[in-house]
């Protein structure tokens, strides 16, 4: 391994993993020996949230350390043309790998990347937009096999599965499995020549949740827990919670799912499906790990997991995201550093938009002053910075302002609704007090951290938009103002 004074910067992320399916976090039905084995040794945010509830947008700003507002990203858009902290790195010499799903738009886009394995969701359709298949696509053409499509129009069973579907074929024609495999090939015939930052991107857990089926066995008898919704519950919420849950059963799609139909049993079956495959994830995980300590990548390294959203599992009686509840919002964070191995829980809010200035500082690379989050690497370094008082989330019309007790979502356009959450007392965010005479001091609170954030956020990005990649100007008052 060539010796530097720059860590190597290791990025694994899963599509669609909600915060409760580590079992050293505390979820004893998940079997998850090697994020267990990660956690044991790092630190553990137990209140991380995205910045988006779909990948797209929770992508896009994670990657460019800005939010929708001022990217303009706020679902499925381009984002490619905007700089990402991959560029910087890039222009710190590092070389930057890419293996699996990034979600970059468009597609084949290198976002600062030197090298890329392209692997998007397994049911996209690449040959009606145009495009040549990815290359978990050409690895299925290879083995003389299909894309796994148009499932609901061959199966007549496939409504009541609700997208728990064990994997079907050989294993190494997984998509994870294949993810996997890419990631273990390039750690094993790579000589690097200078720092490495390596990301890693799975496709699941995100549905369909085609566990391998052994991964499957270890749940198919085993308690877990159930979806959390009381009767009646979206009668007191925006309208768009009871849409959603009709939209995707009406819509004719292999996505279709049948939510507000199905029974506690069905919802138990979905989730073990799920919770499995998180499992057969975790496999790949602890793999790759193991090559990269055997390579001695793990030398001197900083280590992030995460996921780019959750996923409700029927919660609320809601099919998969879109939505702002903490099952969609509250993700997996867990951070290693080779220079200090204690393993920690750390209930500090967090985003996902910290990442970015995280590996930067590790990496020894001015933070740009566009850039939204701050480093987390004083927690692994026992200088823990001042706790946020907040976290924001954006997609589509939707914004979402959170403390530690409160969260309020406000609909951009539709200001009679909304959706405000006592978290303390009501934890599955089951009663909305959105219109509660007694909590209008509370969201008014709420309502103006919203308005000083977009304030501040949309002010320090002026440096980007005009393209200058300076700073505003902030002007000089004693004590020195502090963004944070």
């Amino acid at each position: 391994m060539q010796q530097t004074d720059k860590p190597n910067l290791i990025l694994i992320m899963t599509d669609q993993q909600r915060a409760d399916t580590i079992r050293a976090h505390g979820y004893s039905h998940m079997h998850t020996p090697n994020l267990d084995r990660l956690a044991e040794r790092a630190i553990s945010f137990t209140r991380s949230f995205c910045s988006g509830v779909t990948c797209v947008a929770s992508r896009s700003a994670l990657f460019t350390g800005m939010y929708a507002h001022n990217t303009g990203v706020y679902g499925f858009n381009d984002w490619s043309h905007q700089r990402s902290w991959v560029h910087d790195l890039a222009d710190a010499g590092y070389h930057c790998v890419n293996i699996g799903k990034m979600h970059v738009c468009p597609r084949d886009e290198r976002l600062g990347f030197h090298e890329r394995v392209i692997v998007e969701n397994p049911t996209s359709r690449f040959a009606e937009l145009g495009k040549s298949d990815d290359e978990w696509g050409r690895h299925l053409s290879l083995n003389k096999q299909n894309r796994p499509q148009d499932r609901h129009l061959t199966d007549p069973d496939w409504h009541a599965k609700h997208q728990g579907v064990p994997w079907h074929l050989d294993e190494h024609l997984h998509s994870d499995v294949f993810i996997g495999n890419s990631a273990l090939a390039w750690i094993q015939r790579h000589r690097p020549k200078q720092p490495v930052f390596l990301q890693i991107g799975f496709t699941g857990p995100h549905e369909p949740y085609d566990p391998l089926p052994r991964h499957y066995e270890l749940y198919k008898n085993r308690n877990v827990p159930t979806a959390v919704w009381k009767d009646g519950e979206l009668d007191g919420k925006p309208p768009q919670h009871l849409a959603h849950q009709g939209l995707h059963y009406r819509i004719k799609h292999e996505s279709t799912i049948d939510m507000a139909g199905a029974s506690d049993d069905e919802m138990t079956e979905m989730r073990r499906h799920y919770y499995a495959k998180v499992t057969t994830i975790d496999e790949k995980i602890g793999e790759i790990m193991n090559a990269l300590e055997e390579n001695g990548y793990l030398q001197h390294a900083i280590v992030i997991f995460t996921s780019d959203h959750g996923d409700m599992l029927g919660d609320h009686r809601l099919p998969y995201k879109w939505l702002m509840y903490d099952s969609v919002v509250n993700v997996p964070l867990i951070v290693w550093d080779s220079s200090s191995q204690d393993g920690t829980r750390v209930d500090d809010l967090v985003s996902l938009m910290d990442i970015g200035p995280t590996l930067l500082e590790a990496a020894g690379v001015p933070v740009p002053p566009y850039m939204e989050g701050k480093s987390l690497l004083g927690y692994t370094q026992g200088r823990p910075p001042e706790p946020e008082r907040y976290v924001f989330c954006e997609d589509n019309y939707l914004t979402m302002v959170r403390s530690s007790r409160y969260k309020l979502v406000h609909y951009t356009g539709q200001e009679e609704n909304g959706e405000l959450y006592d978290l303390q007392h009501d934890p599955h965010e089951l009663n909305n007090l959105f219109h509660r005479s007694e909590f209008v001091a509370v969201k008014q609170e709420l309502k103006e951290a919203l308005l000083r954030w977009i304030l501040r956020s949309t002010y320090r990005t002026t440096g980007y938009k005009t393209k200058s990649m300076r700073g505003p100007r902030w002007w000089p008052i004693q004590p020195p103002y502090r963004l944070h």
